[in-house]
């Protein structure tokens, strides 16, 4: 692959330089940062031997301006008196230019050899390939492997173009992190990417994405659990990436018992997987909370700890790389970057306590800040540091109109992942409406497509068909906007679907008024909710999805569990009859059935609560609403389309909550268990993959004891799961991790204020 090094900044190809010339003169080069060095780049001294590398990065200049910059150095290389002096450059030479500028470099230039152009680099990286993995931003830059990634694009990433990908790999300053990653990755396949908000989670996965998709890895992006349990397969190379997965705002106990036990088996489902990897990111605190309240995640034989990696700290030289890096390419004004350079701000921007690459990105955007005045740019970017809710507070009230704010707050409440244009549009008008109403505001039939276009780049993103935040710290502000009663009565009002209601009512628990018995607040709050309540018995569960090869079902809306839960929940709040109500019908008439998944040992769990006055037994009915659901569960379990693991989850649920069920549901159990013995031979041809039949053999071992099968039924059943194993051995290859490694930079060296003026000095104009 042949490079023309424009993807990478002056200090990368500084870095490039150094390890290609090392490699090729089998030396060592020291480093040093770029900016009035005094003609050195690279020096190795041993002995009397001394040796001067300099990196000149033209790529796209004229020939005569790295004539006109090398002799001004002239006076430089002569004073230094190397034995021997190297030169790179990504300007293009010809053997006419070496010659010319070999007789500008004089005597410390020992050839016309020691000048290598772009065509003499790109023949060392063929020479040497694990330096071209190692710089991952020259590698990731390349057109083939660019084209490899789109074309391998899914999901999310569907809609990204390559000057997407190019500018995320141009600003991304490589650090140890990846290199402690893709080790992790490689050893568990999982990696858990911790640490606080806009640290650079995100970036770190999908350079690790981007790594693997190039080698010909498949993305699988999944936004629940299930998405990734159900797509896994062995057969081919498969990296699952899961961002943010205990979400951006809040999390409560109700919402983890609904996915630790998911992602716990998803994690150990990925590690039997020779072709499978597994990315996760999530906040920090979030992650600790989630541990506290959860069993699976502190469970030491899973010990979680060793697919974590905490990216929260940066050295000073990555931190001020990161900076230098999006001031290169991000769009800042050469006027505000002369003035961020001069104020002498630079050492208090790097070392401040709230520095993150997330704050970075924003400050030097050049869009959002060229109506700054470039004077005032370095206070207001240490300001936007000291307080950093301040970047969003004065656009989002003085800098776009009423129905922009609506819409922003409208998304706030939708799927956290982003949301379809029809989907968005059906909230906005109703949330709109009420917001209007209620402080007097006008409304105008265009206001949806008006405020989509003033927003759009700015506070929130379109691509396709879906529209998110353009950065998660919108939604981070919004979430303190938004803790306000009157907002989120208006918001439950305005609500039309299940999943929206639920956000709603879990936000309002940031308020306090849960911890209240018998407020008034919550009590009003959980009335407002009436109207989206009556829609519980009609909206949606599921919808059929239909590709051109095959039909499926996913999730589109609350289960009924979780609908019924909610009205629990409001009921509780409000002692409005009418919820009662909706819960029997819900119970007697769940939407489109009850279903194995979704609902499975959540039905257990409720059927108990409502036997315990300890949970719902106070709830008017609870008794016979308990029956009501008992009966539905036994029909679920008696259903022969019931697979092997909502059958293992039933019964764990049964075994937890047990004390609340009848016979009935333990009969159910056993008799299905049964029947998974008897139909294994067929159960297991339609497994396509060694580590699942592991797998189901596993769980068989577990459903036996649970139901007492004979060990001579078991045995029977490892047999015929081991002569499909047999089968379908020559169809795996496993699958190695990208190769290649970042070569460790600036370990153990000091990166001072001189060192900092030094690295930002060429991008001041007053310096050339």
């Amino acid at each position: 692959m042949a490079y023309d090094f424009s993807a990478l900044s002056g200090a990368d190809f500084e870095d490039l330089s150094r390890d290609l010339i090392g490699r090729e003169l089998q030396v060592r080069f020291e480093a040093f940062t770029q900016g009035p060095d005094g003609g050195i780049d690279g020096r190795h001294a041993s002995g009397p031997v001394k040796i001067i590398l300099q990196a000149k990065h033209y790529a796209g200049s004229r020939v005569a301006d790295l004539k006109r910059t090398m002799a001004r150095e002239r006076t430089s290389i002569d004073r230094l008196a190397p034995q021997r002096y190297v030169l790179t450059t990504s300007c293009k030479l010809t053997p006419t230019t070496k010659a010319e500028l070999a007789r500008i470099i004089g005597p410390a230039l020992l050839g016309e050899a020691d000048v290598f152009g772009p065509h003499d680099l790109n023949g060392l990286l063929r020479a040497y390939p694990d330096i071209e993995k190692s710089h991952l931003k020259l590698w990731l830059s390349g057109t083939a492997v660019l084209e490899c990634i789109l074309r391998a694009a899914s999901h999310r990433f569907n809609a990204m173009t390559r000057e997407e990908i190019e500018e995320k790999v141009r600003v991304y300053a490589p650090n140890p992190s990846f290199d402690d990653a893709r080790v992790k990755l490689d050893q568990h396949h999982v990696l858990i990417i911790c640490g606080p908000p806009g640290v650079g989670k995100t970036t770190l996965a999908e350079m690790l994405v981007y790594a693997h998709m190039a080698e010909g890895w498949d993305l699988v992006a999944i936004r629940g659990l299930d998405d990734g349990l159900v797509g896994i397969d062995d057969t081919r190379k498969q990296v699952f990436y899961f961002d943010d997965f205990l979400g951006r705002v809040a999390l409560d106990k109700s919402a983890l018992s609904r996915m630790d036990s998911d992602l716990a088996r998803f994690i150990k489902r990925v590690r039997k997987s020779p072709n499978g990897r597994f990315i996760l990111t999530t906040r920090a605190p979030i992650f600790e909370e989630a541990k506290r309240h959860s069993e699976h995640l502190a469970d030491k034989q899973l010990d979680i700890s060793r697919y974590l990696l905490d990216v929260g700290v940066y050295t000073r030289r990555i931190k001020a790389r990161i900076l230098y890096n999006h001031l290169l390419v991000t769009g800042t004004p050469q006027t505000h970057i002369d003035a961020l350079i001069e104020s002498g701000k630079l050492p208090r921007i790097i070392d401040h306590k709230n520095y993150n690459p997330r704050l970075i990105a924003l400050m030097t955007e050049g869009s959002r800040i060229a109506d700054e005045d470039a004077t005032s740019y370095p206070a207001t970017f240490l300001a936007a540091l000291d307080n950093p809710t301040q970047l969003w507070d004065l656009p989002f009230r003085k800098h776009i109109p009423t129905t922009c704010r609506h819409m922003l707050m409208t998304l706030f409440f939708c799927d956290q992942f982003g949301e379809t244009i029809d989907v968005l549009r059906e909230a906005y008008d109703a949330y709109h409406a009420e917001l209007s109403r209620n402080y007097g505001a006008s409304q105008d039939p265009k206001d949806f497509e008006d405020s989509l276009r003033i927003l759009e780049g700015g506070f929130i993103s379109i691509r396709g068909s879906a529209v998110s935040f353009v950065n998660p710290s919108v939604r981070d502000y919004l979430s303190a906007y938004l803790d306000d009663l009157t907002l989120l009565k208006l918001a439950a009002r305005a609500a039309k679907r299940t999943e929206w209601a639920r956000q709603v009512w879990q936000h309002s628990r940031r308020l306090g008024i849960h911890e209240q018995p018998g407020s008034v607040d919550l009590a009003a709050l959980a009335a407002s909710f009436r109207g989206v309540a009556e829609a519980f018995l009609s909206l949606p569960v599921q919808k059929r999805v239909e590709t051109k090869y095959s039909m499926s079902f996913s999730a589109d809306g609350l289960s009924n569990t979780d609908r019924i839960e909610l009205l629990i929940d409001w009921w509780f709040a409000c002692g409005d009859a009418r919820y009662v109500e909706l819960i029997q019908a819900l119970a007697s008439f769940p939407v489109q059935g009850w279903d194995s998944w979704r609902d499975g040992g959540d039905l257990l769990a409720i059927i108990t609560k409502l036997r315990d006055t300890d949970y719902y037994g106070m709830l008017h009915e609870a008794a016979s609403i308990a029956q009501i659901i008992e009966d539905g569960a036994v029909e679920l379990i008696e259903d022969f389309s019931l697979n092997s693991e909502d059958l293992e989850r039933l019964v764990e649920a049964e075994e937890e909550w047990r004390d609340g069920l009848g016979p009935r549901i333990q009969n159910a159990l056993t008799d299905a268990i049964g029947r998974e013995f008897r139909d294994v031979r067929e159960v297991v041809k339609q497994i396509d993959s060694e580590s699942t039949i592991d797998e189901h053999v596993e769980t068989l071992e577990r459903l036996a004891k649970r139901a007492s099968i004979p060990e001579a039924v078991l045995r029977n059943a490892r047999e015929v799961a081991q002569e499909r194993k047999w089968e379908i051995e020559e169809q795996t290859r496993v699958a190695p991790s990208p190769s290649g490694r970042n070569v460790d930079r600036g370990s153990g060296d000091t990166f001072d204020d001189v060192a900092l003026a030094n690295l930002f000095a060429p991008l001041w104009r007053g310096n050339g």
